[in-house]
């Protein structure tokens, strides 16, 4: 009785720890600005909605407690992207990555720290020749917005995760149908059954991902809405430049980038509300990759089919060939069984007179009452042949 209450004890234990490291996690955050500086930032949801300025029904969806299909959404300055284990707000000067402590988000912490890493032209200090500062203008102008190539190491990310996922499961599954197709066993079927559960809940993942690409992609509105920096500029085109936003970086680099963006698209921002053909371009690179993991799983869905099919079939024909045994032994059953009414009428214990004398009669009755079995016999096979009851 102790035992079992010290082990209900250290369940409960190891329940609490573990629902104490995941409210951990859901203040753990990691900042990547357009600067290039990162910084790991431990604050609760009403700091991060003040500071992205989002609600709390979106933040909710980041929350690692609770369960969320993945989901891309484009608010007035940031966007929430809850794609499986990755969990960030972007906006257009920032990233903010939830929980990097995560091994399966370490990674994309790296490719953030080297996608979103300054240029060197970006770092020359005020001692460089006029060229060189036209030719760092002019590559700084000509780049994706901060909030796009942000938004495209996590779509890679998520992508290139879900397509190991599928690579993975594609290793152990081929393998485990092969073995039961040559030899079908308890061991073989489950193993296939746990492979199946498993592919069965990858495919709805990408599913998910797959459809929110699509209605992104379906949508030029839901596009438009993820051009943070063009809306900052819409925002800020009127006001001069001394008085643009508070949360503008205090870097003479950023500040000045900013600016040049804001003047270029000042000009045209009226006749380019509704041009997202590059965004466009970038989703529909990754829908391809997500739509041919897809198509992996499928591939592999159908390759599972069509084992249970032949397995099937495999089963249908042990399970005739045991009906076809039955038929036979119900066949001879039924020829023996005429062959012990004979016996038991000349077995009866009653005298009769033409048993008197007779003894050679005892040989003649066994023979012709076995050759009449077996012709019976065979004649009830050659019947159940004729008729395509039992294979040849």
């Amino acid at each position: 009785m102790a035992a079992a209450v010290a082990a209900a004890g250290g369940e409960a234990a190891a329940a609490a720890l573990a629902a104490a490291k995941k409210r951990a996690a859901s203040r753990s955050w990691i900042l990547f600005d357009a600067a290039g500086e990162e910084r790991e930032l431990d604050a609760d949801k009403y700091a991060i909605m003040h500071r992205v300025d989002i609600n709390a029904r979106d933040l909710r969806i980041l929350d690692p407690l609770l369960s969320y299909p993945s989901t891309i959404l484009g608010r007035e300055r940031a966007i929430v992207l809850n794609l499986e284990h990755i969990k960030a707000i972007v906006t257009s000067e920032e990233v903010l990555l939830r929980d990097p402590s995560d091994e399966n988000v370490i990674p994309v912490v790296e490719e953030l720290r080297r996608r979103l890493a300054p240029s060197s032209s970006a770092q020359h200090d005020g001692k460089d020749n006029l060229s060189g500062q036209h030719d760092a203008e002019a590559a700084e102008e000509d780049e994706s917005p901060f909030e796009f190539r942000a938004l495209e190491v996590t779509l890679e990310a998520i992508c290139s995760f879900l397509d190991a996922r599928t690579t993975e499961l594609e290793t152990n599954a081929y393998p485990a149908l092969d073995d039961l197709t040559s030899k079908i066993s308890s061991h073989n079927l489950d193993k296939v059954r746990k492979l199946k559960s498993g592919m069965t809940r990858l495919t709805a993942r990408v599913q998910k991902v797959r459809d929110e690409l699509e209605q992104l992609l379906d949508d030029d509105d839901d596009m438009a809405d993820l051009y943070l920096s063009r809306k900052l500029a819409g925002a800020s085109s009127p006001v001069s430049g001394s008085g643009g936003p508070n949360w503008f970086p205090a870097s003479p680099t950023i500040g000045s980038k900013i600016s040049r963006a804001s003047r270029a698209s000042a000009a045209t921002i009226h006749g380019n509300e509704n041009d997202v053909e590059e965004l466009e371009m970038l989703l529909e690179a990754y829908f391809m990759q997500i739509d041919g993991t897809l198509n992996k799983l499928t591939t592999l869905r159908e390759y599972i089919d069509d084992t249970e099919d032949y397995i099937n079939i495999q089963l249908d024909n042990h399970r005739n060939q045991l009906i076809q045994l039955e038929l036979f032994l119900s066949s001879g059953t039924v020829c023996l069984s005429l062959y012990s009414l004979v016996a038991g009428v000349f077995g009866m214990n009653i005298p009769y007179t033409w048993n008197d004398g007779h003894g050679y009669v005892f040989k003649w009755v066994v023979i012709v009452s076995g050759l009449f079995c077996a012709f019976m016999f065979v004649t009830i096979v050659a019947y159940a042949r004729h008729k395509g009851l039992v294979g040849s």
